[in-house]
């Protein structure tokens, strides 16, 4: 059996915990790929700690988010999806049920598939340009 603990890593403290990156860390073993050992279902861990969907569902209400999200989309935001979710994992850490951890898992595959649909909007260069050296357009003109 696999002793595992959620990670919660950020660069910046501003940033709110939608944007932070969740992995497992093990003790005692090294990392596996896919999931932590979850035969028996009684290992199994939310992928966040409930305060974090309540965090989460306290900055989706505040009057500054708001704001910001309404400036920046033009609508309100939907906060009902984070309050679902702290719904569901307090009844997973009440009841154990596994209609909530279906909930949370489904919920947080939704938001992977969000994050990763959008693509760069530069291509990244694989070398710089061949007359990278020579001086730029105006430049030439003075």
């Amino acid at each position: 059996m696999c002793r595992c603990s959620l990670v919660l890593l950020s660069v910046d403290h501003e940033v709110p915990f939608s944007s932070f990156f969740i992995g497992w860390r093990t003790e005692g073993r090294a990392w596996r790929a896919g999931r932590p050992d979850m035969a028996d279902g009684s290992s199994w861990q939310p992928p966040r700690p409930c305060e974090a969907y309540r965090a989460e569902w306290k900055l989706c209400r505040s009057a500054r988010h708001f704001l910001h999200h309404y400036y920046v989309h033009g609508e309100r935001p939907a906060c009902e999806q984070w309050q679902r979710d702290l719904a569901s994992c307090r009844d997973w850490e009440e009841r154990r049920s596994a209609e909530a951890q279906q909930s949370l898992c489904e919920s947080e595959r939704a938001r992977v598939r969000a994050a990763r649909k959008h693509i760069l909007v530069w291509a990244p260069r694989q070398s710089p340009p061949p007359d990278w050296h020579l001086p730029l357009p105006q430049e030439k003109d003075e």
